[in-house]
């Protein structure tokens, strides 16, 4: 089954137990933050029968999913950062984002809680490019040095799995803390889980902010707008970081404001071998989306303006695992690349 399938089997899982049988052959994760997680919590994901009569979440999920949003968010409910899970507002590749009520910790009323998937669920596609150059990290952002760790991750263990998800997360948020303290139009993030990160949430509670690509912009937003985009992108730079996946779908609009999401995908702009091809990617699908809306752009120029006025040395070579076949710019540089061979 692929993923694909996967994804839409979890979308579709209803309340009546026609999928409780998964997951009983696999192994469970070895807990990376058993620190973190009480007994109580633990024998409660394990008891699917009563899970309802423990917890109950406002938004009403499929009995696989409720099983995987607790084992995910019990965490952040006997910490206090959140008392609710009120409804699915975003569904990825990836993960899926679920608008919760805050608990204590947190004044503001609403947060995001961005949760991954299990692995036979997920679709990241060509991750391994990102992870080039990247260090693995633990669930508090450090580098793993542990052997035990390292040995599991080489064997591709069920472990080592667990833990590549968990360096995948804490790369997001190791780089939304950074944009954040540096004044970049992202979600105020407040606590990462085993498999989840907890944000500031972008929207109304009947209404989560749409993205970018849906937004048809006013003649008097799209200049300002662009501006606001190419500010982040420089700020990003200036700590040495390009987003690795940014266009129009992965930026939020509300009331006139962006807001940059998704950055699990992040590269060093110094130390990735692709690095400027990945940027400059970045680059094109932001300028794509503003010319659509009426303002000329010339994203080669650009992209190589902001790389070099940032020091940085523009490498030219084509990495064709980079190039995403469903884009028709990329087969055409593709076939442009393959011509000049």
């Amino acid at each position: 089954m692929d993923a694909n399938k996967n994804l839409e089997y979890y979308d579709d899982l209803d309340d009546e137990g026609q999928f409780d049988d998964i997951g009983k052959s696999q192994r469970p994760f070895k807990q990376i933050k058993t620190n973190k997680v009480s007994l109580a919590v633990q024998q409660f994901v394990q008891k699917q029968d009563d899970r309802s009569e423990a917890i109950s979440f406002s938004y009403k999920a499929a009995r696989f999913e409720e099983g995987w949003l607790l084992k995910t968010l019990g965490y952040f409910i006997e910490q206090q950062w959140i008392s609710d899970v009120l409804s699915k507002v975003k569904v990825g590749k990836e993960a899926s984002v679920y608008l919760c009520r805050s608990g204590e910790q947190v004044q503001a009323p609403l947060l995001a809680a961005k949760v991954y998937r299990p692995k036979m669920l997920r679709s990241l596609k060509n991750d391994h490019i990102y992870r080039q150059g990247r260090a693995v990290l633990d669930e508090s952002g450090h580098e793993v040095v542990d052997m035990g760790m390292l040995k599991a991750l080489h064997n591709r263990s069920v472990y080592g799995d667990q833990i590549h998800l968990q360096s995948w997360i804490a790369y997001e948020m190791q780089t939304i803390q950074t944009l954040y303290a540096a004044g970049a139009d992202v979600p105020q993030p407040y606590e990462m889980g085993e498999n989840a990160i907890l944000m500031d949430y972008i929207g109304e509670e009947g209404a989560a902010a749409p993205t970018l690509n849906t937004v048809r912009l006013s003649l008097d937003e799209v200049k300002p707008l662009f501006g606001r985009c190419i500010n982040n992108i420089e700020i990003m730079l200036a700590n040495g970081i390009v987003h690795g996946d940014l266009s129009a779908y992965n930026i939020l609009y509300r009331q006139g404001q962006l807001t940059l999401i998704d950055f699990p995908q992040v590269v060093s702009a110094k130390d990735h071998p692709a690095a400027w091809q990945i940027f400059s990617r970045d680059v094109r699908r932001v300028c794509e989306y503003f010319t659509r809306q009426g303002l000329p752009t010339d994203p080669v120029a650009l992209a190589a303006g902001l790389w070099k006025a940032h020091g940085l040395r523009i490498h030219a070579e084509l990495n064709p695992g980079l190039l995403d076949a469903d884009d028709p710019a990329d087969r055409q540089l593709w076939q442009k690349s393959r011509e000049a061979d």
